[in-house]
């Protein structure tokens, strides 16, 4: 953990320099790719584990309530992004992490909702947790689009993904600071796509 190594100023400094290494073309794509979703009126389904879940939460509620501009709340006829986060129905977790494994829990839900032409967003820090290589593997399979949002080395689901958005960091709390970073500029560039704002304008 480098920030018991380092003082608020050098940590934070660190940070900075941790934002120079991604690769902005990943961030980019993965903003396209959730943007065609949007318009092909398909799903989103993110999932995470520990601090990832918590992005994976985090980024759901972003983009299906702050993409909405906010006259638009009570407009029932306004098209909304479809987005569900996969961590977030706890007795179906509970059920399956009991009865089959905690390896079952994300790609159970998949087999119930998702269809091909959807996009699975997966974050793993180290990019090996089984549960969620067992939902990508099994979304390459039936036509959905997969992602892997990954930091270390990207482990295997920097190959198993089509799809990457990675971190080159051995630090899994900057890691997870960086990927919701990265989401919440996502946030902002389909906010403005759906409601017309200018990409790009110079503040």
């Amino acid at each position: 953990m480098l920030g018991a190594h380092l003082t608020p100023a050098a940590y934070l400094r660190r940070c900075a320099e941790v934002f120079e290494t991604v690769d902005l073309t990943q961030v980019e794509a993965l903003a396209d790719d959730i943007y065609a979703v949007y318009e092909a009126g398909r799903f989103l389904f993110i999932c995470g584990n520990g601090g990832s879940g918590s992005n994976s939460s985090h980024f759901c509620e972003d983009l299906g309530k702050s993409t909405l501009d906010r006259k638009d709340f009570l407009n029932d006829d306004k098209k909304r992004l479809k987005v569900l986060s996969l961590t977030d129905n706890t007795p179906y977790i509970l059920a399956w992490g009991n009865d089959e494994g905690f390896d079952r829990v994300f790609v159970e839900q998949l087999k119930n909702l998702a269809s091909p032409g959807d996009v699975l967003v997966a974050i793993s820090g180290s990019g090996n947790s089984p549960n969620i290589l067992n939902a990508v593997e099994w979304a390459n399979r039936k036509g959905l689009v997969t992602w892997g949002i990954t930091g270390y080395s990207g482990g295997k689901l920097q190959t198993l993904a089509q799809k990457n958005l990675h971190v080159p960091l051995d630090d899994m709390g900057l890691v997870e600071c960086v990927h919701l970073t990265v989401f919440h500029w996502i946030l902002n560039d389909i906010y403005g796509r759906i409601n017309g704002v200018g990409r790009y304008e110079s503040l």
